[in-house]
């Protein structure tokens, strides 16, 4: 990792000797520019006087996975995958009953009933009027009932296979959304830091164009320059006001940027380390290919559904079997809540085998044409996976050949900037020739840190679509 400072000099420093008034006016601005520099914070620490903190990249990625709405529904998906693999193990336990029954009526049948449960059924309850016509009667019935499925062809077991495989595929695209989380910070703050060097660029360009438009103020009352060339200069400061108005509103749009990337919408503007030219590692598309395969979150995501969608499968071709459970019920019966009673109590076992299955037959077809679906998503993601790698790949080489080539275009500017000064200052240039060189060395030196930016966003993307993009890894990105 290297970084190289901008060899481009102070437009101030290659100005003419002038008149008394240009020269001290150069002296103001030389010394404004000096007492500026003085002042400004160190990178990365909070401005003089300033209350809010430096912002750096760890910590905007750390409150992004903190507070994320995207970050909240991956974890909610996570923590009802894990809700659904504890539901499917209960299948293996028994089930338990407590019921307490209150009930009063005079169905001849129900007081017959009522009566024996109770054991308090006498001979003068056989009478034909008490059979027919009973006087209502109540019962207080307390039971405990429970069944417990014992066989059901291994369905239970590849039902809890299936949901481990959903829980695992939901925790893997947890994981691709916290990286794509990340992404997104690391390309907004990497916005951020390029729009607050060109608004410092701009604000530079503005300076220069002023300490101009007075040393051709000068020229033209000396006598040594036309009116078109001063109107020429203002012309050329009205222009740098505007483009330091445009990156002035860019930076503001990067922060609001930021502030939805982080979930913050109410982020304060901070102090962040000013942007750095990097040079990052380098790998052969193949190799880059592989560790895709390997790492990424969303490719596993699919491959555990697709083993999950297996034991779907699975599970329900085991429907077709049979199934074997116990059973039993106690009960007491009493004809007050607080009185004596009879008691009684059945247990059993139990095997059921559906031989109309029709209903069993379309869940098994719905459940394979799921699997179909899942394999084809997985192939296509596989696909896609080898072209994004590819275009990411392909823009990391090209973003770090413009850096190169942006860098010896601002040295090339800035020495040509020189001389057409000095030329100028000699007569022997228009300031035409001069305008023109300031605008291409500006450009050139927006070219050069629109470059730095976007090698680092590149790289970021070619580390997202290698599934490697993790925080510690966006640390060399800082």
């Amino acid at each position: 990792m290297s970084c190289m400072t901008s060899t481009r000099t102070s437009h101030l420093l290659h100005l003419p000797r002038l008149p008394v008034a240009s020269r001290a006016l150069s002296v103001a601005l030389a010394a404004f520019a000096a007492m500026a520099t003085a002042q400004a914070p160190a990178p990365g620490q909070p401005a003089s006087g300033s209350a809010e903190p430096a912002l750096t990249l760890h910590d905007a990625i750390r409150q992004a996975l903190g507070q994320s709405p995207d970050a909240a529904a991956a974890t909610a998906d996570v923590q009802g995958a894990k809700a659904q693999a504890s539901l499917a193990r209960t299948m293996f336990l028994p089930q338990l009953n407590f019921t307490e029954d209150i009930s009063r009526g005079d169905d001849p049948v129900y007081v017959f009933g009522s009566r024996l449960r109770q054991q308090q059924f006498t001979q003068s309850n056989f009478a034909l009027n008490a059979l027919n016509k009973p006087q209502p009667i109540g019962n207080f019935a307390t039971r405990l009932s429970g069944q417990w499925l014992a066989f059901d062809s291994f369905k239970t077991q590849r039902t809890i296979r299936s949901a481990d495989q959903m829980r695992q595929s939901a925790s893997s695209a947890q994981q691709a959304v916290n990286q794509k989380i990340v992404l997104d910070v690391v390309s907004a703050y990497q916005s951020v830091l390029y729009a607050e060097r060109q608004v410092q660029v701009a604000q530079h360009e503005q300076e220069t164009a002023a300490a101009l438009l007075a040393s051709v103020d000068d020229r033209v009352k000396a006598g040594l320059a036309v009116e078109s060339d001063r109107m020429s200069a203002q012309v050329s400061v009205a222009a740098r006001k505007q483009e330091l108005i445009a990156a002035q509103g860019a930076l503001e749009l990067a922060w609001a940027q930021l502030r939805l990337a982080m979930g913050a919408p109410d982020l304060q503007t901070a102090q962040v380390q000013p942007i750095q030219p990097h040079q990052f590692p380098q790998a052969a598309l193949e190799e880059e290919i592989a560790t895709a395969a390997r790492t990424r979150p969303d490719l596993a995501a699919l491959a555990h559904a697709q083993s999950a969608q297996s034991s779907a499968v699975a599970a329900a071709k085991s429907d077709f079997g049979p199934r074997i459970g116990a059973y039993g019920n106690w009960e007491q019966d009493r004809p007050t809540f607080a009185g004596s009673g009879g008691n009684n109590w059945v247990a059993g076992a139990q095997l059921t085998l559906d031989i109309l299955p029709f209903s069993r037959r379309a869940q098994l077809q719905q459940q394979k044409a799921a699997q179909l679906r899942v394999d084809a998503q997985k192939s296509t993601a596989d696909q896609q996976m080898r072209l994004q790698v590819s275009q990411a790949h392909i823009a990391r080489q090209t973003a770090s050949l413009s850096l190169d080539t942006a860098r010896a275009a601002v040295d090339q500017s800035t020495e040509s900037l020189r001389i057409l000064r000095n030329r100028y200052n000699a007569g022997l240039a228009t300031i035409t020739d001069l305008l023109a060189a300031e605008d291409a060395e500006r450009q050139a030196q927006t070219n050069y840190w629109h470059a730095v930016y976007g090698n680092a966003v590149a790289y970021a993307q070619l580390l997202f679509a290698t599934g490697t993009l993790t925080p510690d890894a966006a640390e060399d990105l800082q």
